[in-house]
């Protein structure tokens, strides 16, 4: 492909189906991945969600190693802010020692669920000090084993130690998330599919660029763009898969703006953060066409954020046709390198 393209898979559960389903439909995907040529596979974390599986993400990511052979498998991402960095850090280099080269650590700052589960992860550690950004940091100097002399456990290691650690990203929809990832000079996910207001991501990414701070493994500020796709033979059957996408966004009187999947879902969320809310609901960005036009439509893309690299989000409810639409995707792209070639 022109430009490394990933996935990412939400193990969606979709009406009549178990949650062996969605998990078995996880795995052939990413073998089909692998296959067509994608660059890489990553799987999410979501909570106490009866329409998404994949809540444990370093879990599942072990089972897709196993599973397939030489494309990259990661997280989309892990939601650090409940988790110790020493742990995080362990899982992921038990799963880069077992698979060199093949892992990535994607960070999200979203709770990844409601307040309700969010209680539930983090105990009673709820009112910790520490923040994200830090916990990023800490995560960061685990994996590497750079643990500073006046740190409070310094000398402490982290076992195993590959020989090949997994490479970090920083996932956001928002400009503090693109100067988090700037100031730790880490590669930055903008997800789109979350957040899409255009503006916003421009914004975050130009910042990210300005911002960007060179780190011993990133010399250079690299983008992603997450977005939503969706292909199908005809313009017509790409706009009937995609149906009636709404982006659904829950405004806190705290100030915190989180996505949620569903109008239900936000309603439950406010209920449960006991705090006063609003609701914004709004049609959800999708590319969406025939391959042509979707190869057409994320080439303008690319050129007008000034990208390094695409992972798309696909939410079709018949698997098949799912599968189907990233297989018209590969395809597309391929095309269009034959054809770029004979014009040389």
């Amino acid at each position: 492909m022109s430009i490394p393209i990933g996935i990412l898979d939400q193990s969606p559960r979709f009406a009549g189906e178990s949650a062996e389903d969605a998990f078995r439909h996880t795995i052939e995907l990413a073998q089909i991945a692998e296959e067509l040529g994608y660059r890489r596979f990553w799987v999410s974390e979501h909570h106490d969600s009866a329409n998404v599986s994949g809540s444990s993400p370093e879990v599942l990511i072990s089972y897709l190693l196993a599973k397939t052979k030489k494309i990259t498998i990661g997280s989309g991402g892990v939601m650090l802010q409940h988790y110790s960095p020493y742990k995080v850090a362990e899982n992921f280099n038990v799963l880069s020692t077992l698979a060199p080269g093949r892992v990535e650590l994607g960070i999200g700052r979203a709770p990844g669920g409601l307040p309700r589960s969010t209680r539930a992860l983090q105990g009673d550690h709820q009112a910790s000090p520490v923040s994200l950004t830090d916990k990023i940091i800490e995560t960061r100097n685990y994996i590497y084993n750079r643990i500073a002399d006046d740190h409070a456990l310094a000398g402490i290691h982290v076992s195993p130690n590959p020989t090949q650690p997994a490479d970090l990203f920083v996932l956001g929809a928002s400009s503090n998330s693109a100067e988090v990832a700037a100031k730790l000079g880490l590669p930055y996910v903008f997800s789109q599919f979350i957040n899409g207001d255009e503006e916003v991501a421009l914004t975050a990414v130009r910042n990210y660029r300005e911002q960007f701070v060179p780190s011993i493994e990133y010399p250079k500020p690299h983008v992603i763009l997450a977005l939503s796709v969706i292909v199908a033979e005809t313009e017509e059957e790409a706009a009937q898969l995609a149906g009636e996408n709404l982006s659904v966004k829950i405004h806190l009187e705290s100030g915190k703006v989180l996505t949620v999947a569903t109008i239900e879902q936000a309603e439950e969320f406010g209920r449960q953060s006991a705090e006063k809310y609003r609701i914004e609901v709004k049609e959800a960005k999708v590319v969406k066409g025939s391959p042509s036009s979707v190869y057409q439509q994320l080439s303008d893309i690319r050129q007008r954020y000034g990208i390094e690299e695409l992972v798309v989000h696909t939410v079709i409810q018949n698997f098949h046709k799912r599968v189907r639409s990233f297989e018209l995707l590969q395809q597309a792209f391929v095309q269009a390198e034959v054809e770029a070639s004979l014009e040389v």
